[in-house]
């Protein structure tokens, strides 16, 4: 019960500095939402298309450049990718070192080699996986998530889809809030240690009660919406402008990203 809550309070605080971060005073923080998600969009066309690791390497650098250049620490963006890496790109890693077919690079016991080809393919996806993943985060990091879902609109993303996207993240956290109060409400209750028939009760309590609150929620805050004048159609309340600074990187954005492209070919 202290792990869950300790992860609950760890996921509100890691989307308070989230949106902390966004409102410094740095480079992609000054620019439009349109031109950072069409100008992310296109580098990580370039990194999932390019065969050059030199290419890839130089996108994951830019990352950290421009992460820098945001009043975002390098180290955060490393530390954030590298720690989750191992577990879900090592999964597909190690397998590939041994069982692509290729030149031995080195004998292992057990009859085991990695092979030259096979250590190629592992370095390409833990590379393109790091600069696609640093990119996201520099995107989410600098920009507030009602400007990222306006800027959706602009690649022509269904109005359902992004007002289901603002809702979930707007609404998530209220009910990250009632799970948290109603684990500590527990747990000062508790004397001693529960069964394993009693631990899975009363997850199954606080399961049904949070599936209970947000079907009620969902219901009041639709009929809030209704009154209100909602009719399916998004409108937002600061209708974004394009200055001639967005326009320039824009530019520069989409040039890096057709440049990756022709060299990674």
């Amino acid at each position: 019960m202290e792990h869950t809550l300790h992860g609950i309070t760890e996921a509100l605080e890691r989307g308070l500095l989230a949106e902390e971060l966004s409102r410094r005073s740095g480079l992609f923080q000054s620019l439009d939402g349109r031109v950072k998600v069409v100008g992310v969009l296109a580098l990580l066309l370039s990194v999932s298309m390019s065969r050059n690791l030199a290419v890839i390497a130089s996108t994951y650098g830019l990352a950290l450049v421009l992460a820098w250049l945001s009043a975002i620490p390098p180290m955060l963006l490393i530390r954030r990718v590298w720690i989750a890496l191992p577990f879900f790109t090592g999964l597909i890693v190690l397998p590939a070192l041994f069982l692509t077919p290729g030149p031995s690079l080195a004998a292992l016991p057990w009859g085991l080699a990695i092979t030259r080809t096979g250590m190629m393919t592992s370095l390409f996806l833990v590379l393109r996986v790091s600069a696609s993943l640093s990119l996201t985060l520099l995107l989410i990091l600098t920009t507030p998530w009602n400007a990222v879902l306006s800027a959706l609109r602009i690649l022509r993303v269904p109005d359902t889809f992004v007002l289901i996207l603002g809702m979930t993240y707007r609404y998530i956290y209220l009910l990250l809030h009632a799970a948290n109060d109603m684990f500590l409400s527990r747990q000062s209750r508790l004397v001693g240690r529960l069964s394993t028939a009693e631990h899975q009760r009363m997850l199954a309590a606080i399961g049904g009660a949070l599936l209970g609150k947000s079907l009620k929620m969902s219901s009041e805050v639709y009929m809030a919406m209704l009154s209100r004048g909602f009719r399916g159609t998004i409108m937002p309340l600061r209708p974004p402008r394009m200055l001639s600074m967005d326009w320039l990187w824009m530019i520069v954005l989409s040039g890096l990203a057709t440049v990756g492209i022709v060299l990674g070919r």
